[in-house]
């Protein structure tokens, strides 16, 4: 066995080859675009490389034949947050051999180490969360577009390696053709009725606007959590744009209070369900089958990818009022049938409490790994966002109101 780093056209055409060959005739197995992959590892198109590096490698048993690859990164945004300086691994696969697989590890591992890295996440992205992130430990069913998919032998490897559990993100599937809940819509009429909130879909033409209020509502929603990290609002309306052939702007809800943008649910179209016939490819061809099977609605589910509310607004029922709008856009869609609600973490208990409430059910768990390099030192996992992060919030404004008054003093 060898390995060699990818850097020229021809090690990049492998990289993407021997994941398509590995699955082959695995129907659950969904090719991502080459070009989205390769986005990723591409300075000029990853805001993650002004603030963090990336590599990919590929391992060759003695017939120089492919049988496994593997990437590693550093986001140095978080990378020094943790007690352990931590870097990345992620795009993982291998051929069912425990020897080669920890070549791969190890070989993450040392260009880890060697750029001061003490500990390394896994199998995770180098970019935002909502992709080709963790590994599939139970539901091995055909995931929605842009979560992972991967054989079972997997979890052996990652686990008699040194990696632990760092935290849990399980996926559950809403049938949009059962009810939801009495007492569920009981809630969204409560929400609605409430003076002064109001709620919208987004539109491309004030795209700019409405990431600027995801930005705020994101920072604000999730600043009592470790894994913290303010989001670019220019990353995520370029995302938008680019993918106007997928994305359905009545999916993407934003609420207010008066003018304030105080929460948001994401939801995309599953494309996945058609590009799981081109092979990773989107050539010109492609691209008008794309749109021939959409126009056929060949998508018949869809993917909510991330929700937020700020502190402040919790318990008003604002999540709920923002189901039953959504809700009513997708009776308009009869061809849709089911909402895949991924991911969350077992970090995040009062997100796992909604999808309970909407009537969902479990589809997927996948595991966030974290390898400490010096086994010897205690492991600790994700910490829980605090159920109540309202009362955390009051409690924030409080100390930074006596503060500013204790000044003015």
């Amino acid at each position: 066995m060898y390995i060699k780093e990818v850097l020229t056209a021809t090690d990049r055409r492998l990289f993407h080859k021997f994941q398509r060959d590995l699955y082959r005739g695995d129907d659950r197995f969904v090719a991502p675009l080459e070009f989205q992959v390769e986005n990723i590892f591409t300075p000029s198109k990853n805001e993650f490389f002004k603030h963090g590096s990336a590599t990919r490698f590929l391992l060759f048993d003695d017939q120089d034949r492919v049988i496994g690859r593997v990437a590693a990164f550093i986001n140095e945004n978080k990378a020094f947050t943790f007690q352990q300086p931590t870097g990345g691994m992620g795009f993982f696969e291998c051929i069912e051999d425990r020897t080669a697989a920890f070549r791969l590890m190890d070989q993450a591992r040392a260009w880890l180490a060697e750029r001061g890295m003490e500990a390394m996440d896994g199998p995770i992205n180098f970019g935002e969360n909502d992709n080709f992130w963790g590994l599939l430990v139970e539901g091995f069913e055909e995931s929605c577009w842009g979560m992972p998919y991967n054989p079972p032998y997997y979890k052996q490897f990652f686990e008699e390696y040194g990696f632990k559990l760092y935290f849990e993100q399980v996926t559950n599937m809403l049938d949009l053709r059962k009810p939801f809940p009495e007492r569920f819509w009981k809630v969204a009429d409560w929400a609605r009725s409430k003076p002064d909130f109001s709620y919208k879909h987004v539109t491309f033409k004030d795209i700019d606007k409405f990431m600027q209020d995801f930005k705020e509502i994101y920072d604000d929603a999730w600043q009592f959590h470790e894994n913290f990290t303010p989001i670019d609002p220019r990353t995520l309306a370029k995302e938008l744009k680019e993918g106007r052939g997928v994305v359905d702007p009545k999916m993407i809800w934003f609420a207010y209070h008066q003018d304030e943008p105080i929460a948001f649910l994401v939801m995309f179209p599953d494309a996945g369900q058609i590009f799981k016939h081109f092979d990773g490819k989107m050539n010109w061809l492609n691209r008008l089958r794309f749109l021939c099977m959409k126009r056929r609605h060949m998508m018949t589910r869809t993917r909510i990818t991330i929700m937020g509310i700020k502190p402040k607004y919790q318990r008003y029922g604002i999540e709920s009022a923002i189901f039953y709008y959504l809700n009513e856009v997708m009776k308009t869609k009869p061809w849709y049938t089911h909402i895949e609600l991924s991911w969350v973490g077992d970090f995040n208990p009062k997100m796992r409490a909604l999808h309970e409430s909407v009537g969902a059910t479990f589809y997927q768990r996948h595991y966030t790994y974290r390898c400490l390099f010096d086994q010897t030192k205690d492991f600790e996992r994700s910490s829980v966002i605090a159920k109540d992060t309202k009362q955390k919030y009051m409690q924030a404004l409080a100390e930074k109101e006596a503060a500013a008054h204790t000044d003015a003093r």
